[in-house]
């Protein structure tokens, strides 16, 4: 039951970092969770395992990290667009 709730949480970050940033992820679903994912897993190790935890995810520095990789993804994104 954990995995299946950390899959929501990480969803819901990918999903807020979307927001935020006013992007789209790519994939979906799956590109909210995975954006959630690695997000969380850059933010806490750019800004540390601080503010409120849900399933295991520090959610402030989970969600500036999955911001900062939706705005990554979204230049590389548009870089191969304009290329292509």
């Amino acid at each position: 039951m954990s995995f299946i709730w950390s899959l929501i949480v990480g969803g819901i970050i990918g999903w807020l970092a979307g927001l935020i940033v006013g992007r789209d992820i790519p994939g979906g679903i799956i590109g909210n969770i995975i954006a959630g994912f690695v997000g969380a897993w850059l933010g806490t190790l750019i800004l540390g395992n601080w503010g409120p935890h849900v399933a295991n995810f520090a959610i402030i520095p989970a969600v500036i990290g999955a911001a900062v990789l939706a705005l990554l993804v979204g230049f590389i994104m548009r870089a191969f667009r304009k290329a292509g």
